[in-house]
């Protein structure tokens, strides 16, 4: 199995892991099917809404399905998982899939590119400032920035507020771990504030079991499977489109 394994990695190199819009490591990779070019998801999405016809990289055709839902390099994802590549600064051998979140601990990246707002506020704020004898160990502090930064929402992913409590600016996952834990169990009819920030959210729609509609339905991002930016009608023609190649 490993010799397999090692078979398979053996005919890329790391910079085949890189996307070539945003140069960084790919995150969630997806193949175009005509040209086999890979990019980030949202760098292809983004891209799409520029070009909306061709590939960002060779200008080749990119069928309507695609534009609105991008098929996901699965392969890569998994040889990223065991192909290692070397940190830009430090130099550091780290499996590609870490490598986004290996940059967010390099003193030596974060010096030549710079760090995040959250790092700086961190840094910055009236308790760690001028004030010796209260601050809290480097390693202390690491740890609750490393927290603050997987409770933190990407800049381009929505929020929500537990319609349970007074919990607020949770993204999609941490509202679904949250009633999970603390309201599993509780049955009180109120507007999923996921459902209403979709497309055909409907403000009067009540949900009677909230806890179970989020597992049910929410368990997923929907973007990851849909253009939210396209309306329900073209989403349909997309479908029926597709439908007629599903067996070709």
């Amino acid at each position: 199995m490993a010799e397999e394994e090692s078979a398979s990695t053996t005919s890329y190199t790391e910079d085949d892991f890189y996307c070539p819009i945003c140069q960084e490591v790919f995150k969630t990779p997806v193949r175009v099917a005509a040209c086999k070019h890979v990019f980030c998801r949202k760098c292809f999405l983004s891209a799409m809404k520029e070009s909306r016809l061709h590939c960002p990289l060779c200008r080749g055709n990119v069928t309507r399905r695609e534009r609105a839902c991008p098929v996901r390099a699965v392969d890569l994802e998994t040889i990223m998982r065991h192909f290692p590549g070397n940190c830009r600064c430090c130099s550091q051998r780290v499996e590609l899939y870490r490598m986004r979140q290996h940059y967010k601990t390099c003193e030596k990246y974060q010096d030549e590119f710079g760090v995040s707002t959250s790092v700086s506020s961190f840094q910055q704020s009236p308790n760690s400032v001028g004030n010796s004898n209260n601050e809290a160990p480097a390693s202390a502090n690491a740890e609750v920035l490393q927290e603050e930064e997987e409770n933190a929402s990407p800049p381009d992913e929505p929020t929500f507020d537990c319609p349970l409590c007074e919990e607020v600016t949770m993204s999609r996952q941490r509202l679904l771990d949250h009633c999970n834990s603390s309201h599993r169990g509780r049955v009180v009819s109120v507007t999923c504030p996921i459902c209403l920030s979709l497309p055909w959210g409907d403000p009067p729609q009540l949900t009677r079991n909230f806890v179970s509609h989020l597992n049910q339905r929410h368990q997923f991002d929907y973007g990851d499977f849909v253009n939210l930016q396209l309306d329900e009608e073209t989403q349909f023609q997309i479908a029926i489109e597709e439908s007629f190649h599903v067996n070709i």
